[in-house]
């Protein structure tokens, strides 16, 4: 009719890159894994259980109206220390906040020492606050279920003076789900418009073997827990496709010392075989069909200390 005025509200799309970045062990991998709703990313107790650069793609629509689609890059826990390892996973988790568009800084809430603003002025984490200085922030205050009703507030309240009108702050639980619907929001809002950057039914850029390899090493945490070496590392030599429907793997477990070697094996092969059933069952839901999985184990004498050990084993920036 003529004079009606069009009130629709617009549909922009909003795309980008969001880092997930934090001290070790924050749930950094158990959020992105709880987003996309698959085990893509290694998760354990044990700090330091994610070594790379991690992409998850994940769309959703805006509550405000359009659609965003959200390129979350886990990271590995910032930390200071020797070690070419080391060394790789602290520049993963900066280059990944340099690069990113939105910075989601996630805080262990149960944690006393780690879980105030002021952590961020100590040298290992200095790198988050340089990067909060420079990006849109939402700071997810994680594992509230473990935080006392009456510390709390006043944890949300230092937040909340720490990023003034700057920084979205969300009390979540990741392990549960619970907030991240409000994340997602929050991450969406502050991308730009402009188009998709990958295809609507993209969840990850990394090939099925690092995935199967990833998932591998998780059970080396869940199986041996605080005997794990922490230079234990997991190298896929091969990985078949079959006509029959199923994948054959054949995969190395590498430590640095004999002794080492000995814990993972067990007695009479004991240990590497239940790592084996655990594995073998974690990948095949992550594939979807029947694995077979071929474990052994070896020694690489300090593979972890220099870039020629840590380069054999995979550990390369794949950008």
């Amino acid at each position: 009719m003529p004079g009606d005025t069009d009130t629709t509200a617009p549909t922009a799309t909003r795309a980008g890159f969001c880092a997930i970045v934090g001290l070790p062990n924050v749930g950094k991998s158990t959020l992105l894994n709880q987003i996309l709703g698959r085990r893509l990313s290694a998760v354990s107790p044990k700090p330091q259980t994610t070594r790379n650069r991690i992409l998850g793609v994940h769309s959703l629509d805006l509550a405000a109206g359009g659609r965003a689609q959200i390129a979350y890059v886990d990271t590995p826990g910032l930390q200071l220390g020797q070690g070419a390892l080391r060394r790789f996973m602290r520049e993963q988790a900066v280059a990944a906040a340099s690069d990113a568009d939105v910075l989601l800084l996630m805080i262990d809430a149960s944690e006393a020492r780690d879980r105030t603003p002021d952590r961020l002025a100590e040298p290992d984490a200095q790198p988050l606050a340089e990067a909060a200085r420079r990006l849109p922030v939402v700071v997810a205050l994680n594992k509230i279920d473990r935080v006392a009703k009456p510390e709390l507030l006043p944890l949300l309240e230092a937040w909340h003076g720490w990023g003034e009108e700057r920084a979205e702050i969300i009390p979540i639980c990741a392990l549960r789900g619970d907030g991240i619907g409000i994340v997602e929001q929050a991450v969406g809002r502050r991308l730009t418009e402009g188009p998709m950057l990958f295809p609507e039914d993209m969840v990850t850029d990394r090939a099925e073997p690092f995935l199967a390899g990833e998932l591998i090493r998780e059970q080396l945490y869940h199986q041996l827990g605080k005997e794990l070496p922490y230079a234990a590392g997991v190298v896929v030599e091969s990985f078949e496709e079959r006509e029959r429907g199923d994948v054959a793997i054949a995969a190395r477990v590498v430590v640095e010392r004999e002794s080492q070697k000995a814990i993972v094996v067990g007695k009479g092969g004991q240990r590497i075989k239940q790592i084996g059933i655990a594995a073998r069952q974690a990948v095949s839901e992550l594939l979807a069909c029947p694995v077979h999985l071929n474990l052994r184990v070896t020694v690489e004498p300090d593979w972890s200390r220099d870039e020629r050990g840590i380069g054999k084993l995979g550990y390369t920036d794949p950008t």
